[in-house]
């Protein structure tokens, strides 16, 4: 299921201090989701971005609104 697979990631980032700086620095939800697939976690931008607000131990997760961008 992914949200399992998108909560485990996001508890590994907690972990990790260089993944969670390149996760950071990523422009766009697939970016971090195409991250987590090289790991092994398997999960969409979609639902990345459906996560917002949410909170895994010590992250939360928050979607970034881009000026310019089309909704």
């Amino acid at each position: 299921m992914a949200l399992d697979e998108l909560k485990a990631f996001l508890q590994k980032m907690q972990e990790e201090p260089e993944l969670k700086n390149q996760v950071l620095s990523s422009s766009t939800a697939d970016d971090v989701a195409q991250i987590a697939l090289k790991l092994g976690y398997e999960f969409s931008g979609d639902e990345l971005l459906r996560f917002s607000g949410k909170k895994v131990g010590k992250v939360t997760v928050h979607k970034n609104d881009v000026p310019g961008e089309y909704n």
